[in-house]
């Protein structure tokens, strides 16, 4: 440890394993001295034993003290320490995760709005860890809040609503940049719900549904332009072909006496009309 508060992690020293040593060979010895000394010694020994030895999983890493002072990070596997003189601080290497709780923010455009969301983080150098910060998870938890109000209210709603894992990964890096002077790697920041008032909802459902009424309305116009098109197509072709009015009028005659009801029809051929029109035009021509 120096003037900078930056941390080394070292090894800790082979005198608790000396010690332990020491204290089973005085065991072995006082079996052929005397039985009552071995019984007491042998106490004594269980007893040490069972404050001097930790066993610590693959996931775990201890911080040891000699006398207060930081004296390395042991472990996993078996870790000898001698009682009343070192101490062990435990951490815990797996992924951990901080509910972030609702925060009230007021966006760019002054929506008050309630936001939540989860940290995931683990940590990367236990004594950073212990010696750097008094208790880490409450500190990743409130600059986890803080950043969320901050980079949050820099935006507008529809930029929230829009690219909420862009923001997510903004607050991600300004975290990780402050947590990472204690050993601590954020891995993810995942925005959960945004609470919108009620006012806000009831406008926000009125402007979708005016929008989809907007869409519908130009899907219909687009398609009677695409109708109209082809009637006006249909038409020129019928006009160009010889008896093609005469047939499409069957056809109609053939689907409307379809319907149960009774109705009279008289059918005129077409040509009957086109030569009284003809004979029309002509008589009018004289009379000029």
């Amino acid at each position: 440890m120096n003037g900078d508060m930056s941390y080394t992690s070292r090894s800790a020293s082979k005198l608790p394993i000396i010690l332990l040593a020491v204290f089973t060979l005085l065991v072995i010895v006082t079996l052929f001295v005397s039985p009552v000394l071995f019984w007491s010694v042998f106490l004594l020994y269980l007893l040490y034993l069972v404050l001097a030895v930790k066993i610590l999983p693959e996931y775990k890493r201890g911080v040891l003290f000699t006398f207060g002072r930081y004296d390395g990070v042991v472990g996993p596997g078996i870790v000898v320490i001698i009682p009343f003189v070192q101490t062990l601080r435990i951490v815990d290497l797996r992924v951990h995760t901080i509910d972030v709780p609702p925060q009230e923010v007021i966006t760019k455009d002054n929506v008050s709005i309630q936001v939540n969301g989860i940290v995931f983080f683990r940590i990367i150098d236990p004594a950073r860890a212990v010696l750097s910060v008094h208790d880490y998870y409450t500190a990743t938890a409130a600059i986890a809040q803080t950043t969320l109000r901050d980079v949050v209210g820099g935006r507008t709603l529809d930029e929230l609503l829009e690219n909420r894992d862009e923001i997510a990964d903004e607050i991600r890096r300004i975290v990780d940049r402050k947590t990472d002077e204690w050993g601590i790697d954020i891995t993810e920041i995942r925005l959960q719900d945004v609470i919108l008032p009620d006012t806000m909802k009831r406008a926000m459902a009125v402007q979708a549904e005016a929008e989809r009424e907007r869409r519908a309305v130009i899907i219909k116009a687009e398609g009677e332009k695409v109708a109209a098109q082809n009637y006006a197509e249909a038409a020129k072709i019928l006009s160009q072909t010889p008896g093609g009015l005469t047939l499409r009028t069957l056809q109609t005659i053939n689907d409307i006496s379809k319907d149960p009801s009774q109705k009279i029809y008289f059918v005129l051929p077409v040509e009957m009309l086109e030569s009284w029109v003809r004979v029309r035009r002509g008589s009018e021509g004289k009379e000029s």
